[in-house]
């Protein structure tokens, strides 16, 4: 059976792979030295509750229509699917890198890239009426991580 996910579930997604990124460079901030390292990990993990807060955000002004499931679902297996697809998937599949930082903004590239992958294909079972634009704009967000992150990666020796 094909499953076609609502804007609504794809938002419940991307607000979970947020707190996972956050948990993420939060638990990297606590295993490097520097000062200036904490402080930048801990810099991406407020970004990521941010961007959990603006999906939030973003959820509560869908329409009706676009929060509709999909799929007849009473006991709400499809969220589950996806929760635990969030979970698995984006910064938790990953070894874990230790102290290296280096190693650390190459394995957050990783999951930035693959949460941007997930999304895109996401996309795809979300119905045209039912908010892919919004789904884009999840897309965005993931991409200006990157930006950052590769940036980072740069400026290590």
């Amino acid at each position: 059976m094909a499953y076609n996910f609502s804007a609504d579930e794809i938002f419940e997604m991307a607000k979970q792979i947020e707190r996972n990124g956050a948990e993420f460079y939060k638990k990297a901030a606590e295993s490097v030295q520097g000062e200036d390292e904490k402080s930048f990990l801990l810099s991406l993990a407020q970004m990521e509750e941010n961007h959990e807060k603006t999906f939030a955000d973003m959820q509560k002004d869908l329409a009706d229509k676009e929060k509709a499931s999909q799929v007849f679902d009473p006991v709400e297996e499809a969220i589950l699917y996806l929760k635990a697809l969030a979970d698995t998937r984006i910064f938790f599949e990953k070894p874990f890198p230790g102290g290296d930082m280096k190693e650390i903004l190459k394995t957050a590239l990783d999951a930035e890239k693959d949460s941007i992958v997930f999304y895109l294909g996401m996309k795809e079972l979300v119905p045209g009426e039912l908010g892919k634009k919004r789904v884009d704009n999840i897309v965005k967000e993931e991409m200006e991580h990157i930006r950052i992150l590769s940036g980072k990666l740069l400026e290590q020796k």
